[in-house]
């Protein structure tokens, strides 16, 4: 049997307030993300949280997705970056590391297929995918941490925190040491 699933992401600012969704029907779909973070990071947090959930069935894994970044990430590029030691061809690190080596440690020994489909075209996963990740960038937005959402059963996650933003400061802080 294979599980078919479709992951999206979603940022309000791109960075801004970011949620990631996937769903395979109503019963069974998760959500998350954080009040700050980039569209690629929800992309790709889609996918490792679905891969995640699904690490103890032995089914394999349909996963429609409209990002090509993370298609090619996971499919194309990721033996040559660990070959390189995490570097891209230009010898700059890969961006969203700890996501990516994440991702690399969750798809070992898995059965995962990809499929691009057009985000915004009407397909019925992607489209629910879609409409959870940009409702959890809307919480984020709002200030609350969305529904988890119901996941599989017996699931466990372990996703990277994302790195650390720096403080912020008002204009009173820049003059509180004169």
């Amino acid at each position: 049997m294979t599980i078919t699933a479709a992951a999206d992401g979603s940022a309000l600012g791109n960075p801004g307030p970011a949620g990631w969704g996937w769903y395979v029907d109503e019963d069974c779909w998760a959500v998350g993300g954080w009040a700050r973070g980039t569209n690629n990071m929800a992309e790709l947090t889609a996918v490792l949280d679905l891969l995640q959930q699904t690490a103890h069935l032995d089914e394999d894994l349909l996963v429609y997705c409209d990002s090509t970044y993370v298609i090619n990430s996971i499919t194309k590029w990721m033996a040559g970056w660990k070959r390189k030691g995490w570097k891209k061809g230009d010898g700059k690190p890969v961006l969203n590391i700890e996501i990516m080596q994440a991702l690399d440690a969750a798809m070992n020994g898995r059965r995962v297929k990809f499929a691009w489909v057009k985000g915004h075209s009407g397909h019925p996963l992607n489209e629910a995918a879609d409409r959870l990740a940009n409702g959890a960038a809307q919480a984020w937005r709002s200030g609350a941490a969305p529904d988890g959402g119901p996941g599989f059963p017996g699931a466990v996650t372990h996703h990277p925190e994302p790195a650390p933003k720096p403080p912020a400061y008002d204009d009173a802080d820049l003059f509180s040491g004169l």
